[in-house]
C-alpha cells in the first residue's frame, strides 16, 4: 500500500511539472480574414457612400456671366475632404490623391487649359459616377458587392468588385492597404488622378 501512495504521489508530481497553462492564442480567438475583411470594408463604404456622404465631388464655381465654370470651389472641396477623412474608410494617400485631383482640375479650369460651360457635361471624367464608374445601379447594391482576384502583397491588396444583381456588371479595380493594422481604401479606378486630369 505504502508503495502505490509512493507511486500515485510520484506520477502527480510528474503531471504538475509537465502541465502547463492553456496560453491565450490568436487561433482561440475568431478573425475575419483578409477576404472577409476588405469586403466587409468594402460593402460598408459603399453603404455610406451611397446613404451618408455628400453627393457632389469637385465642386465647380461659375464666371460672373454664369456661363461657364472657372474653378473649384474649394470650401465644398475642403469639407468633402474633411468628411471622406472623418468615415475612416479611406487611406491617407487615397485623400491625398483626391484633393490633388481637385485642385488639379481647378487649376486648368482657372487657366483655362480645359473649358467647362454651364449645361454640358463635365470635360472630365468618363460621364459616369467616380465611385462605381457606373450611370446606374442596383438598390442597396452595395449589400451584395463581391471581390474577386485578390492579390495580397504584405498590407497591400488589389481586387475587383462586382455586383451580382444584374448580367451586365462593372469589374471596378480597387487597391487597399492596412493602416495601423486595420484595412482602408487606397485606390479606386473611377478616382484615377491621370485619367481625370487629362487634358
Amino acid at each position: 500500500m505504502r508503495v502505490f501512495k509512493l507511486f500515485f504521489f510520484f506520477f502527480i508530481g510528474i503531471v504538475l511539472v509537465g502541465f502547463k497553462p492553456i496560453e491565450k492564442t490568436n487561433a482561440s480567438v475568431y478573425f475575419a480574414s483578409d477576404n472577409q475583411q476588405l469586403e466587409i470594408l468594402i460593402r460598408k463604404a459603399y453603404e455610406w457612400i451611397e446613404t451618408k456622404s455628400t453627393k457632389t465631388d469637385f465642386d465647380v464655381v461659375e464666371n460672373k456671366k454664369g456661363d461657364k465654370y472657372v474653378g473649384l470651389n474649394l470650401k465644398a472641396h475642403n469639407k468633402k475632404l474633411e468628411e471622406l477623412k472623418k468615415s475612416n474608410f479611406f487611406s491617407k494617400q487615397f485623400l491625398d490623391n483626391y484633393n490633388k485631383i481637385g485642385l488639379k482640375i481647378g487649376d486648368n479650369l482657372k487657366t483655362n487649359k480645359i473649358e467647362y460651360f454651364v449645361g454640358d457635361l463635365p470635360p472630365y471624367g468618363n460621364d459616369t459616377n467616380y465611385w462605381c464608374d457606373c450611370q446606374d445601379n442596383p438598390e442597396g447594391y452595395w449589400k451584395t458587392l463581391k471581390i474577386n482576384n485578390l492579390k495580397i502583397e504584405t498590407n497591400k491588396a488589389s481586387f475587383y468588385w462586382t455586383w451580382t444583381e444584374w448580367k451586365e456588371t462593372p469589374k471596378y479595380k480597387v487597391k487597399a492597404v492596412k493602416e495601423n493594422g486595420i484595412w482602408k481604401i487606397d485606390y479606386l479606378e473611377g478616382l484615377d488622378y491621370n485619367s481625370l486630369t487629362k487634358i
